[in-house]
């Protein structure tokens, strides 16, 4: 048999999707199993948007896309989205859209990475960053954050990973793991040290609408100069904001240059996303966005009493979530009693010991970390951590 390319040596699994098929192996057994893996909202995706589905597919929208990365009432869209909720004036060449956010952040790297490039990554960050860039044969530079900084990262820190070889620097705020995100001073000042370089910022603002706290403000990288709006490609997705995980459909926007690139790119490979769906994104992005905030405000809710309880556990420490739907605890003070060295050994323990999955921080580039989603209902939140309470035992 033929050898298999390198490239696909140069990748791991999503971690993510390894616990979810670990939990289902072990149901499939008998086992009852509480999941806190998913990285998806555990609402139906809201009536109006899919009846603008349904109503496009009566209508025949069942071609191609035309153009391939993105019909006119898509990217007309996504360009009234950025200008309402992120104060971004895009043109509709300027835009696209994808099969969900993961392929326009995969286009992006593909259209501009090289070998020899450098990408700065800060950890906590999504597992499917290093691997896309370690595709395109780039080298990533990781920046962790300092003990007691909340899991943020310091622009001091972000000035000590530039090299004259930095090609990008990957901005996710609200974060996925982490749970937090970056003040606007904080945001700014990552712009300052970058001044002067020739540095694209690619900014994953996937979770713009799921802030929490007494501060909601977010502050869209691209809105800091002009300048930054030259150099920077902001990326979104209707997945988690309007529960449409399973629709795949994101979107992109920046400098048209690079965006006529990543189109070129999706023209040989995906063809875009299915056109009675881009009539979905439509009618998400430009429709009623109450459910929005009902959803916003039940992750909130959920979030605050999820990390109280994580608080109160024996050896484990948690950031206040005020952005996405993850709790992003520090467990390492439980390893010792549980025999483990890992994030991944507490996670087998866990999912062995007390049926709860949750997904281990090494994948996250922090390994004395662990990452439970509160996209789930409150029901299913107590039960599972009863279970990890009943292991792990309560804070003296």
């Amino acid at each position: 048999m033929a050898s298999l390319a390198k490239r696909v040596e140069l990748i791991n699994e999503s971690a993510t999707l390894a616990v979810a098929n670990k939990a289902a192996e072990m149901r499939r057994e008998g086992h009852d199993i509480i999941g806190f893996g998913a990285g998806e909202p555990d609402f139906d995706t809201p009536e109006h948007i899919k009846a603008a589905a349904k109503k496009a597919l009566d209508a025949g929208e069942t071609g191609y896309a035309k153009p391939t990365h993105g019909i006119p009432q898509a990217r007309a869209a996504v360009c009234e989205k950025f200008l309402r909720d992120n104060g971004l004036k895009y043109e509709p060449d300027q835009t696209i859209v994808t099969v969900g956010g993961k392929e326009a952040l995969y286009l992006a790297c593909l259209s501009l990475l090289e070998p020899g490039d450098e990408v700065i990554l800060p950890a906590p960050y999504w597992v499917s960053f290093p691997e896309q860039v370690n595709l395109c044969g780039a080298t990533v530079v990781y920046v962790a954050p300092k003990p007691g900084a909340g899991l943020h990262i310091t622009p001091d820190q972000l000035a000590a990973a530039l090299t004259p070889r930095t090609k990008v620097f990957i901005f996710n705020s609200p974060s996925n793991p982490g749970g937090f995100a970056y003040t606007p001073e904080e945001t700014r000042a990552f712009a300052k040290v970058l001044e002067g370089r020739d540095v694209i910022v690619f900014s994953d603002e996937m979770y713009d609408r799921l802030r929490y706290g007494e501060r909601r403000e977010h502050l869209s990288f691209a809105t800091i100069s002009p300048h930054w709006y030259e150099h920077t490609i902001t990326f979104n997705a209707a997945s988690k904001s309007y529960a449409m995980t399973g629709w795949r459909v994101g979107y992109a926007a920046g400098p048209a240059k690079i965006i006529k690139a990543m189109a070129k790119l999706q023209s040989q490979t995906t063809s875009g996303t299915a056109t009675f769906i881009q009539h979905a994104l439509a009618a998400a992005l430009t429709g009623d966005q109450t459910c929005v905030e009902t959803m916003r405000a039940e992750f909130e809710r959920r979030g605050r009493h999820m990390h109280e309880r994580l608080t109160a556990l024996a050896g484990v420490t948690c950031v206040q979530p005020t952005g996405a739907f993850y709790c992003f605890p520090d467990v390492l003070g439980t390893y010792a009693r549980l025999g483990v060295t890992t994030s991944q050994g507490f996670c087998e323990a866990l999912i062995e010991k007390a049926h709860v999955a949750l997904v281990p921080g090494g994948a996250f580039g922090l390994d004395t970390h662990a990452r439970l989603s509160f996209a789930n209902s409150m029901d299913h939140i107590d039960k599972g951590l009863d279970r990890i309470e009943r292991l792990l035992g309560r804070r003296a």
